[in-house]
């Protein structure tokens, strides 16, 4: 299926979780914000959140310095 990325379509298989998603990228949790569909789900919620044709997903990572 077709889901939106950042900005960036990308192929994913049917019933892939955000978490599943974030592995697939290699993102750590920690310091990590996801939007589905501008909605910011609650990170104890990306195993149980499944992607569908047509979403849209922002990832965002904090990052810290100076």
């Amino acid at each position: 299926m077709r889901i939106k990325v950042n900005g960036e379509v990308r192929e994913c298989a049917e019933g892939t979780t955000l978490e599943a998603l974030l592995d697939l990228f290699g993102i750590q949790r920690q310091g990590t914000a996801v939007e589905l569909n501008r909605a910011i789900v609650p990170g104890r919620l990306l195993n149980g959140t499944s992607l569908s044709e047509g979403d849209s997903v922002e990832i965002v990572r904090m990052t810290g310095g100076g």
